[in-house]
């Protein structure tokens, strides 16, 4: 059974807009950093967002900023990414991920870091 569960992939135009969801059955995630990371076919796994753990701290990948936005909802049990003004360059599986050591207002956007991953979702961008 995955730990972590995505789901609100899809296919939209250039310029639309997709929100992913991360929820667990297993993770309090509110006292969890959670990753969102990406992995196009042929390509590596790539950070694009992070949450802290105890202070909401957010990071974004340079290629995304601006554009994207991660939080919480506490009462869902769930970390979202919304995707605004999707581009060519961001279809891919996208996984979210969390991790037990780390911890405070840091969080981190290598993908070796976290032990805990979900199946992924795949997001496609085509007119």
């Amino acid at each position: 059974q995955a730990q972590l569960v995505e789901s609100g992939g899809g296919l939209v135009q250039p310029g639309g807009s997709l929100r992913l969801s991360c929820a667990s059955a297993r993770f309090t995630l509110d006292y969890y950093a959670v990753g969102w990371f990406r992995q196009a076919p042929g390509k590596e796994r790539e950070g694009v967002s992070c949450i802290s753990s105890s202070d909401g701290s957010t990071y974004y990948a340079d290629s995304v900023k601006g554009r994207f936005t991660i939080s919480r909802d506490k009462r869902k049990n769930t970390v979202s990414l919304q995707m605004n003004d999707l581009k060519p360059e961001d279809p891919a599986v996208y996984f979210c991920a969390t991790d037990d050591y780390i911890v405070g207002t840091y969080c981190d956007l290598v993908p070796d870091e976290y032990d805990y991953w979900g199946q992924g979702t795949q997001v496609s961008v085509s007119s």
